[in-house]
């Protein structure tokens, strides 16, 4: 059984767990810098629409696809190497786009810059699911999550400001420095991995396993909650637009606020009551945002959709995470962060890909409306298979 230090016994806000959520920021902040970006510069290669596409595809993949093997490594040769690398290859990534003067370079490096993504992230994921004290994960996890929601509502802007008024020079070497900092911080991040135990027949033939079976059912309810999210992302601009309704930008904020309040505050009620209290009404606010969202036609009813959705994900998210920690072995938690991030990658990607057919051939009214059954179909896998693996009452999960 693995024993923290003494620093990290029994509270979440300690200096390692200051310095994961700070690489975790930097690295998201520098990604969601170029995640607009990238496209615009593509065109001034002579890219149409379908490469702008490309580019988030290829990223997305190749992060997806080098997932669980890094996921395995991270429980193999431990956690903080593989840090190293993955922030090492995003830097480089970063750095090399200055460089990209042809279409075939940039999705070349994109391919890379998504592998260095996808080892850095599983590696921050993994630690700090290592050093959130056991009967608070469901709160530590939501903490965590804020890294992302923070960046995620500047970094776009941050990367079209820097466009707009300096250069594409400036846009890189900036993701580049940001990669820098996230690496600098990688090396100061040092605590007690939880130890290996002494493999039983089962852990023997887990090895050679590139995906956790005790993580499938938590990452199957948010594959199917994560289909939706990738309708809202990819979509929500247009569907604003053919609603006649402006500024819809806000609405990220909106989200983003909700989700900042929510991951925390939720995660902590989940931990002192339960996650069977707290996930079935999340889910059923993310259904309720979905429909309600393919009848909205003005500013504030979009923004009320923003309150919903953020508070159902908010709620939703963290919890499936911090189960994926609980009900994984200690020495399987590097694959078992990979499977959870795989099936969060894929929902989006294959979420966008399936809802934009749907909205293409009978539009977005029935997209966003339909989409709910995605939520239900979680709700769904939740009773069929999930829910008979968790205690009644609230308790410590292993």
């Amino acid at each position: 059984m693995h024993k923290a230090s003494p620093e990290l016994e029994g509270q979440i806000w300690n200096k390692t767990f200051f310095l994961i959520l700070t690489v975790s920021f930097l690295m998201f902040l520098s990604m969601y810098m170029l995640l607009p970006t990238l496209p615009l510069y593509a065109q001034t290669l002579g890219g149409n629409e379908t490469v702008a596409g490309t580019i988030v595809g290829l990223f997305t993949l190749s992060a997806v696809l080098v997932r669980p093997w890094f996921g395995n490594l991270l429980d193999k040769k431990g956690r903080k190497a593989i840090l190293i690398i993955g922030v090492g290859i995003f830097l480089i990534s970063a750095l090399a786009y200055n460089l990209a003067f042809s279409i075939i370079t940039l999705l070349s490096l994109r391919v890379v810059h998504g592998i260095g993504w996808g080892a850095s992230t599983t590696a921050t994921g993994t630690m700090a699911s290592d050093v959130i004290p056991a009967d608070r994960r469901a709160e530590g996890m939501g903490y965590y999550g804020i890294a992302a929601t923070i960046a995620m509502s500047v970094g776009p802007a941050l990367g079209l400001f820097l466009v707009k008024y300096s250069s594409y020079f400036v846009l890189f070497t900036g993701a580049a420095i940001l990669a820098t900092l996230g690496l600098v911080g990688s090396f100061f991040i040092n605590y007690e991995t939880p130890i290996k135990h002494q493999p039983d027949e089962k852990a023997k033939l887990a090895k050679g396993v590139i995906l956790e079976k005790s993580a499938i059912p938590p990452a199957l309810v948010l594959f199917f909650i994560t289909l939706t999210y990738g309708g809202i992302v990819s979509f929500l601009p247009s569907y604003a637009d053919f609603r006649g309704v402006k500024n819809i930008g806000i609405f990220f904020t909106v989200y983003a606020l909700v989700l900042l309040v929510s991951r925390p505050s939720i995660g902590k009620l989940a931990d002192k009551y339960g996650a069977r209290k707290f996930l079935v009404p999340g889910i059923v606010l993310i259904a309720a945002a979905l429909l309600l969202l393919a009848w909205a036609s003005s500013l504030p009813v979009f923004l009320l959709v923003a309150v919903v959705y953020g508070l159902g994900f908010g709620t939703v998210q963290p919890i499936l995470n911090a189960l994926v920690i609980s009900l994984s072995p200690p020495e399987r938690r590097g694959s078992a962060n990979a499977t959870f991030a795989v099936a969060m990658d894929l929902g989006i990607g294959l979420g966008a890909v399936t809802l934009g057919f749907i909205a293409q051939k009978m539009g977005y009214v029935y997209m966003y409306g339909g989409s709910a059954i995605f939520a239900l179909l979680a709700l769904v896998i939740y009773y069929a298979i999930l829910r008979k693996k968790l205690p009644i009452k609230a308790q410590v999960l292993p």
